[in-house]
């Protein structure tokens, strides 16, 4: 039964900011002690980029908005530094709960040891990894959301191919792990299944782990897209977060047919100015994760381990803004209802 707490996400702009002042519109925190003992105070930690990335984070923010607007929660964030250690991520987590915020969400695999080390201190204190390494979480107070971006990065991969004219696409990736691989393989299985003779470029990957600037860095999107233009490819599809900002401008300014990922890139604001070059984008909800996450601690229906958001789930999905996948739609929707089905096996691996 919905308890009808009163939701409020305490900010931490760094390990050391302390959270004890942190009551909203200038109200004493709660501490336990007096006030609204059934005040629910909520805390999420971004991947790199934050909120303004235009593409996962910005994801996981809509279901932060969301929330605000049917659960009354009050929406502040905290994000990760580039780079930064395990130990990093240990300190922020470990502050809020010591704090008493639950639950608490990191946003990207990341997360995943830091969470598992942290959760087992606070048994108490319900926790959410997204994208989790190998979506695999410990302990009862431990959940994961996953999502089959290979599924979807096939769909994108085969209106690659359907829609390229000089039979060249490329993909670019963040950074260099498993997670990206999934994207990867995806997009150049979809595009070989749409148009066999399809020649893919090499795939070109911004940075290689622990150097996680790739998901940040759009000077870094921009060189790889401008390598990738020069070798007659007319779509590319990157996979690199807040980095492949520089790719979309890159492949817009030159009149190519660029993909966008995570959120529906087509409608965000800066890249506004290229937009009708965005052919599509590969959409992760994960802002359905985030809302579902704390509704099910809000309503006591707190569930741990695995879930998997995949198209059967609605979970993935492709954008069809702007219309330029309207020619090809039939096709595209045909090979996910394969999918779906079984009928197509799609590989996670390149």
């Amino acid at each position: 039964m919905r308890r009808g707490l009163k939701i409020s996400l305490v900010t931490v702009a760094s390990a050391a900011l302390t959270l004890a002042a942190s009551g909203c519109g200038g109200q004493e925190a709660d501490t336990g002690g007096g006030g609204d003992s059934e005040t629910m105070k909520v805390g999420l930690a971004y991947d790199i980029g934050g909120r303004g990335d235009q593409s996962f984070n910005d994801s996981a923010a809509r279901g932060l908005d969301r929330a605000k607007k049917e659960l009354g929660v009050e929406t502040e964030e905290i994000s990760a530094k580039p780079d930064e250690s395990d130990a990093d991520k240990e300190s922020r987590l470990r502050l809020m709960a010591n704090q008493g915020v639950n639950p608490i969400m990191g946003i990207g695999f990341a997360y995943t040891a830091a969470v598992n080390k942290v959760a087992k201190e606070f048994p108490d204190t319900k926790f959410l990894v997204v994208d989790a390494d190998g979506c695999k979480v410990e302990g009862p107070n431990v959940a994961a959301a996953c999502f089959a971006e290979a599924e979807g990065s096939y769909l994108v991969g085969a209106a690659a191919a359907l829609k390229s004219e000089t039979g060249k696409i490329g993909f670019i990736g963040g950074v260099n792990v498993p997670l990206i691989q999934r994207f990867q393989a995806g997009y150049e299985a979809g595009a070989k299944k749409a148009k066999s003779d399809i020649e893919i470029l090499p795939a070109k990957y911004l940075t290689q782990p622990p150097n996680f600037n790739g998901f940040q860095d759009t000077s870094l999107g921009n060189e790889a897209a401008k390598g990738q233009l020069d070798q007659d490819a007319d779509v590319i599809y990157h996979a690199a977060g807040a980095a492949g900002i520089g790719v979309i401008k890159t492949v817009g300014a030159a009149g190519k047919w660029v993909i966008g990922v995570d959120s529906d890139q087509y409608n965000q604001p800066a890249v506004a100015g290229v937009k009708d070059q965005i052919l599509t984008s590969m959409v992760k909800n994960v802002d359905v994760a985030v809302f579902d996450f704390i509704k099910s601690v809000n309503d006591d229906q707190f569930k741990a381990g695995s879930k998997v958001y995949d198209l059967k789930s609605g979970g993935i999905s492709y954008s069809t803004s702007g219309g330029n996948v309207d020619d090809i739609k039939d096709q595209l929707e045909k090979l996910k209802a394969q999918i779906i089905s079984g009928e197509i096996k799609v590989p996670e691996k390149p």
